[in-house]
């Protein structure tokens, strides 16, 4: 039985608290949450204590911790919890500068303990079975890769404020996986970015529409574009080109019943938001991390996975600033 303390109570600590209710190889023991009432709420579901959040890092009978607070309390989480030999599962991205995800990475390298970025989109059944039919070759060898991603709506100005902005908040997931899916580092990215979709993301000093171009060193593309709308529902989808054929995964709809009639065929719409449309993944990336802990097995989704998807991010970042193709060097 692996003991769980939950780092932040707010939607995603909430989906993760109860993917575990439903585990029987773990149980949360503890949680903490700046906001007293998110704590006592959460930990009522869970039959749960409400701690401290260094005191829960510290507890003896906490075996693994799981970060879901703002961004800019990870690093001090980190490193405390890699000091009290906890496994350490942190919500992305780990950290907004490059430089302090590396001091992280060292801490916990140091304290030799099990840290996971959780990047669920790789554990969606749909995704992950793509990824296995690329290493079967089933479409011979990848030449070009295509991820759409587009929200629903934008978030509150607020949010997008203190997030790091669309390609550190939104477009990580992608380039997590365009990675994932090509088997190798990008070494050249191109991008271009747009304000469109509210002028008040643009006053912030961010985007909400964008693409990103990447190429690999044996010559494999990426293309990533992103919108903060989409007025027909969420819609993540990928395509992957290879010698032999190609592989794509759609989009996930309400349900399977289509009409047809004289005025056409009409389709469920797409499910509403990530919380639907990635439950199986979130169930799956716990369930991979619990087994890590009981087994010693590799993780999927390393530190070092998110040290090189904030990496991408900044250069992609910097490119639709400039207009200038960055060049690669992951170190």
């Amino acid at each position: 039985m692996v003991n769980i303390g939950i780092l932040g109570c707010g939607r995603i600590g909430q989906v993760h608290g109860a993917t575990l209710r439903t585990m029987p190889q773990a149980r949360v023991v503890a949680v903490a949450d700046a906001m007293p009432d998110a704590a006592k709420a959460l930990a009522a579901t869970l039959d749960a204590r409400v701690m401290d959040a260094m005191d829960l890092i510290r507890s003896d009978d906490v075996d693994a911790v799981i970060i879901g607070t703002p961004t800019t309390t990870h690093y001090d989480l980190i490193h405390a919890a890699a000091a009290a030999g906890k496994a350490i599962f942190c919500e992305k991205p780990v950290d907004l500068s490059v430089a302090r995800i590396k001091e992280c990475l060292a801490a916990v390298a140091q304290a030799d303990v099990p840290f996971m970025t959780a990047f669920n989109r790789r554990f969606d059944p749909n995704f992950a079975h793509l990824k296995s039919q690329i290493t079967a070759q089933v479409i011979g060898d990848v030449e070009l890769v295509t991820i759409l991603s587009r929200d629903p709506s934008p978030p509150p100005i607020g949010y997008v404020k203190t997030s790091g902005g669309i390609f550190r908040d939104m477009m990580i997931h992608d380039l997590d996986m365009a990675r994932f899916l090509l088997g190798e580092d990008p070494v050249e990215l191109t991008a271009s970015a747009s304000c469109l979709v509210d002028p008040e993301i643009g006053v912030a000093g961010d985007f909400d529409t964008a693409v990103v171009t990447l190429k690999a060193a044996s010559g494999k593309l990426c293309q990533i574009s992103n919108s903060r709308r989409a007025t027909y529902g969420y819609d993540q989808r990928i395509e992957v080109h290879g010698s032999k054929g190609m592989l794509r995964a759609d989009n996930v709809l309400e349900n399977t019943v289509e009409l047809a009639t004289a005025d056409g065929i009409r389709k469920a719409p797409t499910q509403l938001f990530f919380l639907e449309r990635y439950a199986a993944a979130y169930r799956a990336e716990l369930a991979h991390f619990i087994d890590v802990l009981e087994t010693g097995a590799s993780l999927s989704a390393t530190g070092e996975d998110g040290l090189k998807a904030q990496m991408l991010a900044d250069a992609a970042d910097e490119a639709a600033r400039d207009g200038l193709t960055k060049t690669l060097v992951y170190g």
